[in-house]
This record gives structure tokens, C-alpha cells and sequence, in this order.
């Protein structure tokens, strides 16, 4: 594996990657080891126009036309930001492209060939070379959305959907056991902290 890993965070809402991700950023600023750092949908300039579209609570898009404007983001931020820095820094990206498969296709139902073939086109040979996969039960979910000030759209589906999706998240990390590193978000933030850290003294 390369020093300079590409190193993806997946999870639910409220599953706690993008608070891990918050503190591997520290811990790396701490260490002096150079990162970029990027979310799904956003990142790049054009990304996050997208982002404001997707996720805006007035927006009420069609389940393919969502498809295709994270995919379009994820383009941008494939040709302005990874592709220039992969193999010279490491990588962190908060949701990829395991978040597309376990969404749109576990969680909406389309088609899954149909997102694999315009998502390879995009990629072409850049693939993550690990993944923490965050898991949370229901009753902490609820908990967690709950005390959210702002949510978005996406944080507006019923219990079930988020069930559908992470079962989806599960599915395929089984296909692919060496790169994934499941976290239990129901567990003590500090103890997640030291695991996910432990590992990334692994991979750097």
C-alpha cells in the first residue's frame, strides 16, 4: 500500500465519521504529514455548488438526477483535487464511492451496473486503499439526528432507509474484507479515537 493512502470514511448519519475524520485531520497537522482533506458532495469549487443542490431542503430531485449530480461532483473532484495530489499526499474523503453503491442503489434501488459503469468512466484507476466503515444502531441514530440544529435533506428519511443503506455499507465490505475497518459508533467516542488512530499509524 502507498504511504500516501486514500483513506475514505463511510457511514450513515450520525454514525461519527465526520467527527473521526475531524481527529485524524489533527492528529496528522500534530505529526506534520502533509493531507488533503475533502467531502462527499463538495470539495472542490464546483462541488460545493453541487453540494448546495443536493442537499438543500427545497430541493426535490428525481432518484437518477441525484445519482448523476453526486457523480458529477465526485467528477470534479477526481480532476481538480485527487488526481493532482494522489501519491504525493494522503487523502482523507468523508463518504465515496462506497456511500453511491450503499444509497443509491441498496437504499433508492437503481440499477447497480448502471452506477458502477459511470463511476469507473470517472475514476478510471483511482480506488481507496482503505476504508473505516461507521456503524450505528437505530436508537442512537434517532438520538443523534435529533439534537442536529440544520438538517438537510438527506437527513429527513425514515428509520427504514438508513437500515436499508447500512446493510448495504455491511454487504460490501464483506467483498472486500482487507480493506475495511468496521468501527461501532455505539461505542465510547475516546475508544473509536484510539482504534481509527492506532490504524492510521498502520497505513502512513
Amino acid at each position: 500500500m502507498s504511504k500516501k493512502p486514500i483513506i475514505v470514511f463511510e457511514g450513515i448519519e450520525g454514525s461519527g465519521k465526520s467527527l473521526h475524520i475531524k481527529n485524524v485531520q489533527r492528529y496528522l497537522l500534530k505529526k506534520k504529514i502533509k493531507f488533503i482533506s475533502i467531502r462527499e458532495p463538495g470539495g472542490s469549487k464546483n462541488s460545493e455548488k453541487i453540494r448546495k443542490l443536493i442537499l438543500n431542503n427545497n430541493s426535490n430531485f428525481d432518484k437518477i438526477t441525484d445519482l448523476l449530480l453526486y457523480l458529477a461532483s465526485r467528477n470534479e473532484n477526481i480532476i481538480n483535487i485527487i488526481k493532482k495530489n494522489v501519491n504525493k499526499k494522503i487523502i482523507l474523503i468523508d463518504r465515496f464511492i462506497d456511500s453511491t453503491f450503499a444509497y443509491q442503489h441498496y437504499g433508492m434501488g437503481i440499477n447497480l451496473s448502471f452506477i458502477k459503469k459511470i463511476n469507473d468512466i470517472i475514476l478510471g484507476n483511482i480506488k481507496p486503499n482503505f476504508t473505516f466503515l461507521n456503524l450505528v444502531n437505530k436508537t442512537n441514530l434517532k438520538i443523534r439526528l435529533g439534537k442536529r440544529k440544520n438538517l438537510n435533506r438527506y437527513d429527513k428519511f425514515e428509520l427504514n432507509f438508513y437500515h436499508k443503506v447500512q446493510s448495504g455499507f455491511i454487504r460490501l465490505s464483506k467483498q472486500n474484507k482487507k480493506r475495511y475497518l468496521k468501527i461501532n459508533s455505539n461505542n465510547d467516542i475516546s475508544v473509536n479515537k484510539k482504534i481509527i488512530l492506532s490504524k492510521i499509524d498502520e497505513l502512513i
